[in-house]
């Protein structure tokens, strides 16, 4: 993985005035650069069934991988990237890329899956315009950052998927890396903190699903809200709750993680629930999840004896932009 370029995307990008100014140039300097044969593979149009055709498992995809990418190129991918993320979601995004390298000296050569970090596809739908509706996309194993900006105002975020195998890597030059450790212990110091009381209402289940239930659908529907309720908790709690939250929220740069807070108080904390499946000790099985009206935090760590974590962030309005491109489409017969 070439990260020897890193240090240059921080200091390259961010430097407009709006997160649509900075993506749109950041996917324009990318396109730019790519060959015609390059750009057939990472362009598509708008409307194209691929933009919402998103997934988190390691197989192949549509889209230009960075293994087929100049180191010029490269530089360039992970600016778009970063002008989408913050600084600490970056950080996340590229240490899993990394753990690709991990899983491959962990399993050898005689490994049945693909791991290669630099097999995370970039794709853009439509034509990038500070002013237009677009989109792009950056995935492959355990990673998955859906961005869409409807009029160049209106932005959507999700879905995003972090992934991290191992949880925790356990031997070699990265032993103790823990790249989703906060959302682990933060989720478990919530449900810890609970009273008996509090944990017949937050545990839904004494054992954990095999994965997140929204799996890689293009709408996050996993029923009527369950667990404890937000006035059911301690102001001490809720303030963990919070922190837990933003956690997710914070993987977005700041102005789209502010927007999404901000409509998660406007919809009302009240309506928020917290509930936990599994075991409560580090080495369980276990599954919480965080769901209020517009939104929805899914947290699985089951497989590889609870080493191998599932987190995502879900917009119950509508992933993908679906809810701003109606918006935006409704404004506009109206004029």
């Amino acid at each position: 993985m070439h990260l020897r370029f890193l240090p240059l995307v921080f200091a390259t990008f961010g430097l407009f005035a709006s997160p649509s100014e900075d993506m749109s140039f950041s996917a324009r300097a990318f396109l730019g650069s790519l060959t015609t044969e390059q750009k057939e593979r990472a362009a598509f149009p708008f409307t194209s069934d691929e933009r919402q055709n998103w997934h988190f498992v390691p197989k192949d995809r549509k889209g230009l991988p960075l293994k087929d990418m100049t180191p010029t190129q490269r530089h360039l991918a992970y600016g778009l990237l970063s002008s989408g993320l913050s600084q600490r979601g970056v950080g996340k995004a590229l240490s899993i890329m990394s753990l690709e390298q991990v899983l491959q000296d962990i399993e050898g050569p005689n490994r049945k899956i693909p791991r290669d970090p630099e097999l995370y596809y970039v794709s853009v739908f439509g034509t990038p315009d500070p002013a237009g509706t677009w989109g792009w996309r950056v995935e492959g194993h355990h990673l998955s950052v859906n961005v869409t900006i409807v009029a160049g105002e209106l932005i959507s975020g999700a879905p995003n998927f972090f992934g991290s195998n191992p949880g925790e890597v356990k031997s070699g030059p990265r032993a103790g890396l823990r790249v989703l450790g906060a959302e682990e212990d933060l989720g478990r110091q919530l449900v810890k903190s609970l009273d008996e009381s509090q944990r017949k209402l937050a545990i839904i289940d004494p054992k954990a699903p095999d994965d997140i239930l929204t799996s890689a659908n293009r709408v996050a529907d996993v029923g009527a809200a369950k667990g404890i309720g937000w006035s059911e908790l301690t102001p001490t709690q809720q303030a963990l709750a919070l922190k837990l939250l933003n956690e997710y929220a914070g993987r977005l740069r700041g102005e789209l993680a502010e927007a999404d807070l901000a409509e998660i108080h406007g919809a009302g904390l009240a309506q928020i629930r917290f509930a936990w499946a599994g075991g409560l000790e580090r080495g369980e099985r276990h599954y919480y999840r965080l769901h209020g009206p517009t939104f929805l935090v899914e947290y699985d760590n089951t497989q590889n004896d609870a080493n191998h974590v599932h987190a995502v962030w879900r917009d119950l309005k509508g992933d993908f932009g679906r809810d701003l491109l109606a918006e935006h489409l409704k404004d506009n017969h109206r004029k």
